[in-house]
């Protein structure tokens, strides 16, 4: 144990293993009612999980308390979940139902939707929910969301100011209940040509969404939002491949043009746009950290699948590093910035 009045942060982290220093980075999945599986990447250091499912056990809060208590050095994972609202909500028969976001924009007032996600955010923190990846600030009044469209009603709005006013609100009672609010998914996914879970999708050039889609997210950076999530979609203009994995998305447009000082991750990195590409998560996890990510989110059709995923983006990452594709001061920055969001220092590990 180190003592905290004494220590230097950066060298706390440095003291880790690089296999430790990796994991922080990885947001392992795990179907909510078998939390357990998630315990081979939690005791390996991993930085956060990602709750997926529809139906939450009543036991879901002991189940989490766990978790933490197997963690690496005491240094628990932040636990996320995708809680919307309408068609994206995972521990609803726990929290309670909330309404899809066009409705919420269509029917409540800014001050309505902030009380809302307030009361949502203080229900996912009883249970040890501290991130919820929310609100949609995607630009779109179209169909879906389903295999063709990923936005639909989840966009609060095709009004980029009506998006942005509504997005922070919900935002807003997030952080007022202690959730960490995710905006999602940059540059903006609602004039994209498709879904990219399923596959490849193009938006519109930089040059229209800068006076479009890119406005919410303006306002959110401008607001002070904490955690940014990047979208696999290429955008013309900016990038030839997935912006998760493109370093002018990620550091010349999110953090040097627009000034984001938050933390940034990618949309899932096992989306069909990433498969289409050519690369693993392993490998699209490395891409994605040299880009400027500090998060990596996957998923996985098994929980076997899950922990021989997690473990093999810990040794990807871990090897980048040894062949110097990738700087260790790079890498423990990172760290730093994920201990941050979760409060922690590296001082009491």
């Amino acid at each position: 144990m180190t003592s905290s009045a004494h220590c230097d942060a950066t060298a706390a982290i440095d003291s880790w293993s690089l296999a430790r220093r990796a994991a922080q980075l990885l947001v392992a999945p795990v179907e909510e009612d078998d939390v357990a599986a998630a315990l081979p990447l939690v005791r390996a250091g991993a930085g956060a999980i990602i709750l997926f499912g529809s139906a939450a056990p009543a036991n879901l809060a002991a189940q989490l308390d766990a978790l933490d208590a197997a963690a690496q050095g005491g240094v628990a994972p932040i636990v996320m979940t995708d809680e919307e609202g309408g068609a994206v909500q995972r521990i609803a028969n726990v929290v309670g139902d909330v309404p899809s976001a066009r409705t919420m924009a269509a029917t409540m007032t800014p001050a309505a939707v902030t009380a809302l996600a307030r009361q949502l955010g203080t229900r996912m923190r009883s249970l040890g929910i501290r991130m919820d990846l929310a609100p949609v600030l995607d630009v779109n009044d179209g169909p879906g969301p389903n295999a063709s469209y990923p936005d639909g009603t989840r966009s609060f709005s095709a009004d980029p100011a009506v998006a942005a006013t509504y997005g922070l609100a919900f935002a807003t009672g997030l952080e007022e209940a202690g959730v960490v609010p995710v905006v999602k998914h940059f540059p903006g996914l609602g004039h994209a040509s498709g879904n990219t879970d399923v596959g490849p999708a193009t938006t519109p050039p930089l040059s229209f969404l800068e006076g479009d889609d890119l406005i919410p997210f303006r306002d959110a950076i401008a607001a002070g939002i904490p955690v940014v999530m990047v979208s696999n979609a290429t955008v013309p203009g900016l990038t030839s491949g997935p912006a998760s994995l493109s370093e002018a998305a990620v550091t010349g447009l999110l953090r040097d043009r627009l000034g984001f000082r938050g933390l940034v991750m990618t949309d899932s990195l096992s989306a069909g746009a990433i498969a289409a590409t050519g690369l693993g998560v392993p490998t699209a996890a490395v891409v994605a950290v040299l880009a400027g990510v500090q998060m990596l989110l996957y998923t996985a059709p098994s929980a076997t699948a899950a922990t021989t995923t997690g473990f093999a983006t810990i040794q990807a990452l871990v090897a980048a590093v040894q062949d110097r594709r990738l700087n260790v001061s790079v890498l423990d920055a990172d760290v730093a910035a994920v201990l941050r969001l979760k409060g922690v220092s590296p001082c009491a590990t």
